[in-house]
């Protein structure tokens, strides 16, 4: 919840002030200019990086290996040319840093630990931030303290995939049904 608040209350409030204090400084009509331009650029630059990304990724692709990185960082220019579009001062600087391979390297090793669960965040997918539902951490499909609603282990097949055979064991038997119960329902009472 706090992110959240900082996301989308804090961080505005902050790029409204900066662009206020901006625009007294260097004056209204230039602040403006300097908006379209960085949001200009900015898409410029995305389009530029996102496509030299895209061929390496395909480059890899067809030598028949797993594009990791290359995922990656297509990821943090989209975000980044969003960031860019987007008016304010810690905004377009976010966005400038994740558009060059430089500092992106730092926003995909960043991004790595956080997909590896390795920065201690912890994510708990629940009813209204309750106990129930999905904690995940690094393990199995469900993490390694997995809460799950319906306190069965799925069994996997050798794919991965849960096995058929664990469906068919773990659904009750058909209940045989004696008498009127049998006959088809009539509805001319």
């Amino acid at each position: 919840m706090p992110w959240l608040f900082l996301l989308f209350v804090v961080l505005p409030a902050v790029e409204i002030y900066l662009l206020i204090q901006l625009g007294e400084l260097i004056g209204g009509l230039q602040t403006f200019g300097l908006i379209l331009s960085t949001g200009l650029l900015g898409s410029y630059m995305a389009k530029k990086q996102g496509l030299a990304v895209w061929m390496e990724l395909n480059k890899k692709l067809s030598t028949g290996q797993m594009p990791g990185n290359e995922i990656i960082d297509g990821a943090i220019i989209l975000v980044s040319g969003t960031l860019l579009v987007t008016p304010g001062v810690i905004t377009d600087l976010i966005g400038f840093l994740g558009l060059f391979p430089i500092t992106r390297s730092l926003f995909r090793k960043l991004a790595q630990s956080v997909l590896k669960g390795n920065t201690g965040i912890r994510m708990s997918f629940g009813g209204f931030g309750g106990n129930q539902g999905f904690r995940g951490t690094a393990g199995g499909p469900f993490g390694s303290d997995s809460v799950r609603p319906d306190a069965q282990d799925p069994v996997l097949n050798s794919n991965g995939a849960p096995s058929k055979s664990a469906s068919k064991s773990s659904t009750p038997p058909p209940v045989e049904l004696s008498g009127k119960a049998k006959s088809k329902p009539s509805f001319d009472q």
